[in-house]
């Protein structure tokens, strides 16, 4: 059986069960849908496809939460042709509840969210003849996974959001004016998710055709990150020490090997977007947003869309011999055509280049991690700093990052640090070694206004303000639906 890319080979699998588009009514899709194991498999496909595909070419893990959020943080602009203008206004904190940016990350989560609980829904009254209760279990808690993902992303991007765990089956006021529900609601609802979820097949026990699909390591990797972003310290050290236990999991030897497209879905990968070029389907639009132009190098197809903010100091604070450096922002790039090296004027994210495909980076083949193995040794340390201070344990934790990326153990350089400079060492590794993997943004909001403000003004974005640690709830979802509130920073 060929080797198979989840995620790229969706589109074909929606074209067979376009009843979940267009009619959502129960007894339509059971009737002529739900109907065995094939079709179960399908529908969660289907689920792991809007992780990618969505209203426009911006979706999601495909650049969509690049041109919200994170290109709202101090490391990070629209490049010069970063022509959409609710971009550039994220990017200069100017945005406001009308940006269309907002808008495309609220649609897009919700209709994976309404793919999701239509899966889990409808797999549920498939005869027991028809499917396998171990099938049957492990589609139904992949696609909990998924909507567990989406709305832990959801809920610290906007706090207030409604919780919807049905399928919509008609259009009545009452099905469509949907509440929102409190934090504490949300994140008790992600948390079972991901606990029913953790029931999955070991990552050990998965053969390649299913890479990409969902495993109980990516489940309790996630659990640990929710655990950690609620500051459940003693939860999320024991997830991740339980996840470092399984072995299931190591670093590379060599940081490039993470975006190599010969060892994706390897040893450090816990749960990945996955990318297979030229294959017609789904484009990397992260990779083409921030590769060059072929005016600045000759011979590479990129379209600098997404670009590194000069005023940040990132680059500056990798030390000159980390191997993470010049990975994640490269200065120097070769061309294809002519063989001669060009210097930049400015760093450009370089993780998801593929040199496979020089002149079309828009068929990198290279995967978007969602969370790997190197953030479950962070959560680790962090939770246990949070703890009790800055143990051995905490510091031997960090120390494999930063041993990885070949510099100076903080250990032997700083030994005795405070328990809140020891956070800042945390975040400081989790920017560098994260840097365009979508974390940044979410890390400076969980650490609060004052640092977030602080750090975006450091970084030359004086338009920021307390409020911008949420998006605002789109307006758009306001007037249609009476039911909403906007979030109250974001009232006048």
């Amino acid at each position: 059986m060929k080797k198979i890319y989840l995620l790229l080979a969706f589109p074909f699998i929606l074209s067979s069960c376009v009843s979940l588009e267009e009619e959502p009514e129960s007894n339509q899709v059971s009737t002529q849908f739900y109907n065995n194991e094939s079709d179960a498999n399908a529908a969660v496909l289907a689920v792991y496809s809007a992780l990618i595909n969505g209203n426009d070419t911006k979706t999601l893990y495909n650049r969509g939460i690049q041109n919200a959020p994170e290109v709202a943080t101090d490391d990070y602009i629209g490049g010069p042709l970063a022509s959409d203008v609710n971009t550039q206004a994220y990017a200069a904190l100017t945005h406001d509840p009308a940006n269309s940016r907002s808008q495309a990350l609220w649609e897009d989560s919700y209709n994976l969210i309404n793919k999701a609980n239509i899966a889990i829904d409808n797999i549920e009254k498939i005869s027991k003849e028809s499917i396998s209760e171990t099938k049957r279990a492990q589609y139904i808690n992949e696609a909990k996974f998924l909507r567990a993902l989406i709305y832990f992303n959801l809920v610290r991007w906007f706090k207030y959001i409604p919780l919807i765990l049905h399928e919509t089956t008609t259009l009545s006021s009452e099905s469509l004016n949907v509440s929102q529900a409190s934090e504490d609601e949300v994140y008790n609802q992600i948390i079972q998710d991901l606990k029913d979820a953790e029931s999955l097949p070991s990552p050990v026990q998965q053969s390649s055709i299913d890479y990409g699909r969902a495993t109980a390591g990516s489940a309790k990797a996630i659990l640990a990150k929710v655990y950690l972003t609620r500051q459940q310290w003693q939860l999320a050290a024991d997830k991740a020490k339980e996840i470092i236990d399984s072995n299931w999991y190591e670093l590379f030897n060599d940081f490039e090997d993470i975006f190599r497209t010969e060892k994706k879905n390897g040893i450090e990968h816990i749960f990945s977007i996955q990318f297979k070029g030229n294959s017609g389907l789904v484009s990397h639009h992260m990779a083409r947003s921030a590769a060059p132009l072929s005016s600045m190098v000759p011979g590479v197809g990129g379209s600098y869309a997404d670009a590194y903010n000069p005023k940040s100091d990132l680059y500056e604070s990798y030390a000159p011999t980390d191997k993470r450096r010049d990975i994640s922002l490269a200065k120097t790039f070769v061309s294809p055509t002519n063989g001669k090296s060009y210097g930049l004027s400015e760093p450009v994210f370089n993780k998801y280049y593929d040199s496979s495909v020089p002149g079309s980076q828009i068929n990198s083949s290279v995967n978007i991690p969602v969370i790997r193995y190197a953030e479950i040794l962070l959560i680790y340390a962090e939770a246990l700093n949070e703890l009790n201070g800055p143990t051995i344990t905490a510091y031997e934790y960090l120390d494999k990052v930063r041993e990885r990326a070949g510099i100076n153990l903080l250990k032997d350089s700083y030994p005795n640090l405070s328990k809140d400079n020891f956070r800042d060492s945390v975040f400081q590794e989790r920017r560098k070694e994260f840097v365009f993997e979508f974390n940044r943004w979410f890390d400076l909001s969980r650490r609060g206004a004052d640092y977030y403000v602080a750090t975006l003004k450091k970084s030359g974005k004086l338009n920021v303000q307390p409020k911008h640690i949420h998006l605002p709830i789109p307006q758009r979802e306001l007037d249609i639906n009476p039911n909403l509130k906007q979030n109250p920073d974001w009232v006048n």
